[in-house]
């Protein structure tokens, strides 16, 4: 987690909107660091600098750090900042762009509750949706399915995954990952603990799900049938080159 700063608020308001992503989660954490010991007139003044970076995001593709005072402010019973939520991000933050028009609301909403198990079922239920009718019947997609997957929907559960984890889960996470270790799986299930050793993580109970957990630990696809499925996803045309 970035250290935060000490500093006064001309200083803090720099370092949010620098070009730097370091000083920019350092202010982050300042700005979010205990709201309630502060006085009202302090307290009122972080929430605006607050507000006015996430409006930067409308001309920009959103980020973790984004997510992040994204998911405090909406979680804010403070009826000045709910307005400002539903006047400016009243359809969620992060855009849920679908070319087969399946609704990814669900998932935002389960993440932004820090839901993630919730989410983590979410996502597999909307990719069978992508699959077709047979694959929501068997509640479980073929790799060949996922091929056919639209890359805008692929981006769109990986930005959701990854806007809402603090950079720390999501598909192109797993993939990093993977391309890391030298694409060699028994290398990566333990590096994001789906496996120590010889045995499997139990489902659920062995799962961490929360920020706790392993980098690209979440989402979760079931290896127990074999790797085509995980190498579909690792190798969508979603990542480009990258």
């Amino acid at each position: 987690m970035p250290s935060v700063l000490t500093v006064d608020s001309s200083e803090l308001r720099e370092a949010l909107f620098s070009e730097s992503e370091k000083r920019q989660a350092q202010a982050i954490e300042t700005l979010l660091e205990n709201p309630s010991e502060l006085g009202e007139p302090a307290r009122a003044e972080h929430w605006a600098l607050l507000q006015e970076y996430l409006l930067t995001f409308k001309d920009q593709p959103v980020n973790w750090r984004g997510g992040k005072v994204f998911r405090t402010l909406w979680q804010q019973e403070t009826p000045a900042i709910q307005d400002f939520i539903e006047q400016n991000f009243g359809e969620g933050f992060v855009p849920l762009k679908s070319d087969r028009d399946v609704d990814y609301s669900p998932i935002e909403a389960a993440l932004l509750d820090e839901a993630y198990e919730i989410a983590d079922r979410l996502t597999l239920q909307k990719m069978c949706e992508l699959a077709g009718e047979g694959a929501v019947q068997r509640k479980w997609v073929y790799f060949s399915e996922v091929n056919q997957f639209p890359i805008a929907d692929m981006k769109t559960l990986d930005t959701l995954w990854l806007v809402y984890s603090e950079g720390k889960f999501g598909f192109s996470v797993q993939r990093d990952l993977w391309i890391g270790v030298g694409k060699v799986w028994e290398k990566l299930w333990p590096k994001m603990g789906w496996k120590a050793g010889n045995i499997w993580t139990r489902w659920p109970g062995g799962f961490t799900w929360n920020l706790s957990a392993p980098r690209g630990h979440l989402p979760l696809t079931n290896q127990l049938r074999g790797v085509r499925v995980m190498d579909s996803l690792m190798n969508h045309p979603a990542w480009g080159d990258s």
